[in-house]
């Protein structure tokens, strides 16, 4: 290691060089952010070739790295370019967000768009008005101005962070072309500490895992956890979002925004030159990607900061996603929920009806005639059993699983036609149980679960969609385990990118909010489609004890920078045989842990996920989950380090406190309650990880005008998640703006805290 450093800062002189910082042989363009603390510089090297660098108050981030494509035609659009012009411009405004973190976002950035042609000349005729005379052209028949190829590449300057993508314009050579590797690059500077999951193109349900750069290679194998579908395709290959810390302090994220008709990323390291380039995920015939001009990639973006609370309010993946595409989104709500689920992931119960039928054939399997096996969760009582305690606790819907046919034989069996997501099991009265639910003022959450089969899914889903409408469900939980079909596919390629939009889309128009599981990462089109309310796409509580502590102090600097996650937190009795007798294992968390994700994680769609009767044992506990809210008019980032501790306090949005009514006060932070009195509200909330700590929180974001009635959920004295993670204590207290509390988080414990003005 020792070599690699000593050679590392004569690469960057040389490379420096190269890019015509001292002298290099081609002019170079740059581009300052809006405070003038980032720096790009784009340069064409010898050749032709397009390579950029980043610095930060002059120092390099981003060393020369390289850009361009390998094209599956042999051709390549990575050198033997000219620059045809540049242009700069920039942009300040606000957007509001239909639901979020805080409830206006600024999006600032400087642009520079440097336009590149690959050689002239007039385009090859097509032969017979529709081929062409060489079977790996690619020209375009309409190309009349006999221009080469032509590649735009833009690239916006933020105050925390570069975003670059490649357009190619209609007046250009290329019109169909196929994508055999992105040539993206980000050189760091040097073998930076990392918190990472292993590259892969079906899944990212991973632990993450932090070392240097150096280290992935060892660790990526022995990272490696069972899965429904994964395929991974290097000992280098990492996923985006990467979290990375310099030794210098700063933190610097890698990844992608606005990922739409293009296969996810990911990043293959060189641990020589410690270089990632970018991976994308083929489509079944080995294309990464095929494209008609005009057209446009998904941005990629690196995250420079040096402040680890910053990372976390950062807004730089959804701004740079298109504005809202819905005229109407008054049918858009957060929503705070229920579930049977639970009991069926711990093997209480189960999603299938019978155990009498070896295999099912929707259309042909009469499960009338077949004996029930009497452990189905989604059956009639239950149901309303769910209903209730949902209704009695202030909760807004309900989430049910295996309620529909199919389920005997639905994983590992790879078939196509699974499930129809209309026919009802018979002992689930459909009719009946939405009519009580909306009696007691619950809605109730549609799931479907595809089994991966999209095209199953597809030939079903207006239907599927149809009856939702019928019965009043205005939210669905898709899911998508298994490998997928069409046979050959990943659950990241091409197809499958479009095929989730597909679905997001098609929900909109029947004013249907979507969360989907086992789909791909998101990358900010929650701002352009706001129905896509909820995501799992990582490690969530579904892993039960293979969660190791510290990993959801992870997940807000990596999954979470591209949208919100469905984490399913809320478990209060972590022995799994005490929730299903039989079964074995221990989560590794404190209670107070679960309590402060619900302000640690955002989510407008959030669960409190554990059964009725265990909730009922801790009733003190439960109360803040049932008074937490789940959108906010602002967001502040108290302290932070990945995989340490999060602490956050967050002001709830006027329109979705869980008790209170509007004041009739445009643009007020109060709340009228049921006392009639209006009131200031705040929650704060604190995560950690392996080690226990103690956080000093400061309270001066709270009005100094007024005092504030509190709770405080802490651990206690003796809380450990393996020796004691039920032990809590409930603290009423009343503070004012300029006191501070010193709380003592537990070994993967937590806190919470919720203040309401006197």
């Amino acid at each position: 290691m020792k070599g690699l450093h000593f050679a590392l800062p004569v690469i960057t002189l040389l490379l420096a060089a190269a890019c015509g910082r001292d002298g290099g042989t081609t002019a170079t363009n740059e581009l300052k952010s809006p405070d003038g603390s980032l720096q790009l510089r784009f340069c064409l090297l010898d050749g032709g070739a397009p390579a950029y660098t980043l610095e930060r108050n002059g120092e390099t981030v981003v060393d020369l790295s390289r850009l361009g494509f390998d094209l599956t035609d042999g051709k390549s659009l990575k050198d033997g370019f000219h620059v045809t012009g540049v242009d700069y411009d920039s942009l300040d405004e606000t957007w509001h967000p239909v639901w979020g973190e805080e409830s206006e976002i600024r999006n600032h950035y400087n642009e520079m768009s440097v336009t590149l042609e690959q050689g002239s000349g007039e385009a090859k005729a097509p032969q017979n008005g529709v081929g062409a005379t060489d079977p790996g052209y690619t020209g375009d028949p309409g190309n009349a101005s006999g221009k080469g190829a032509v590649m735009r590449l833009r690239f916006r300057l933020y105050d925390d962070g570069l975003a670059l993508r490649y357009e190619f314009p209609q007046d250009n050579k290329l019109r169909y072309f196929n994508i055999k590797e992105e040539l993206t690059e980000f050189a760091m500077t040097a073998d930076h500490t990392a918190w990472w999951i292993s590259g892969d193109y079906d899944t990212q349900e991973y632990n993450y895992t932090c070392s240097r750069l150096s280290e992935i290679r060892a660790h990526s194998k022995s990272m490696r956890l069972g899965n429904a579908s994964a395929t991974g395709f290097s000992d280098t290959g990492v996923q985006t979002a990467l979290q990375l810390k310099t030794d210098d302090g700063l933190y610097i994220n890698i990844h992608e925004a606005a990922v739409v008709n293009y296969p996810t990323a990911n990043l293959d390291l060189d641990d020589r030159s410690m270089t990632f380039r970018i991976h994308l995920t083929p489509d079944a015939e080995g294309v990464k990607g095929r494209m008609q001009a005009p057209c446009v990639t998904p941005w990629r973006t690196v995250m420079v900061v040096d402040d680890a609370r910053k990372v976390l309010a950062s807004r730089l993946i959804l701004n740079l996603n298109e504005p809202c595409a819905l005229d109407d989104v008054s049918w858009i709500h957060p929503v705070k929920y229920m579930g049977v689920w639970w009991e069926m992931i711990t093997g209480k119960t189960q999603w299938s009806y019978t155990w009498d039928v070896p295999s099912v054939q929707l259309g042909v399997t009469d499960y009338r005639a077949l004996k029930p096996h009497g452990q189905h969760g989604a059956n009639n009582e239950n149901v309303r059993r769910y209903i209730d305690f949902a209704a009695a606790n202030g909760f807004d819907a309900l989430l049910i699983e295996g309620w529909n046919e199919g389920w005997e034989d639905w994983f590992g069996c790879q078939k196509d036609y699974v499930f129809d997501f209309v026919t009802p099991y018979p002992d689930f009265d459909l009719p009946a149980l939405n009519e009580y639910a909306h009696k007691k003022g619950i809605r109730l959450v549609m799931h479907h679960e595809t089994s991966s089969s999209t095209m199953n899914y597809e030939r079903h889903m207006e239907a599927a969609y149809q009856l939702m409408n019928r019965y009043g469900y205005d939210a669905v939980k898709s899911g998508y385990v298994g490998n997928i079909i069409p046979y050959g596919e990943h659950h990241y390629s091409q197809p499958l990118i479009n095929h989730y939009l597909y679905a997001i889309k098609e929900a909109a128009k029947h004013h249907i909010m979507v969360n989907a599981h086992e789909a791909v990462r998101p990358t900010g089109l929650c701002r352009t489609w706001p129905n896509l309310i909820g995501n799992e796409s990582a490690m969530g509580t579904e892993y039960r004890a293979g969660i190791n502590p510290g990993h959801s102090c992870i997940l807000p600097f990596t999954r979470l920078q591209g949208g919100p996650m469905d984490y399913t937190p809320g478990i209060f009795e972590t022995d799994m045989s005490v929730t299903a007798p039989g079964q074995h294992g221990k989560m590794r968390h404190t209670i107070c842990n679960q309590l402060g994700l619900y302000v640690t994680f955002y989510s407008p769609l959030q669960m409190a996920a554990d059964l009725p009767e265990n909730y009922a044992r801790f009733p003190d506990a439960f109360q803040f989950i049932k008074d937490v809210a789940v959108d906010w008019e602002k967001s502040l980032y108290l302290e932070a380090e990945p995989g340490k501790l999060i602490v956050t306090a967050r002001k709830p949005r006027l329109e979705t406190l869980n008790s209170g009514r509007l004041n009739g006060k445009s643009g007020a932070y109060e709340y009228v309650f049921k006392d009639g009195k209006a009131h200031d509200v705040w929650y704060v909330g604190g995560v950690c990880g392996e080690e226990a700590q103690e956080v000093t929180v400061r309270l001066d974001f709270l009005d100094p005008a007024l005092r504030y009635e509190a709770v405080l959920y802490a651990d206690a004295p003796d809380a450990d998640y393996e020796t004691a993670p039920q032990a809590y204590t409930v603290t009423p207290i009343t503070l004012i703006s300029s006191d501070t509390l010193k709380i003592r988080m537990a070994r993967s414990g937590g806190f919470a805290l919720s203040l309401r003005s006197l």
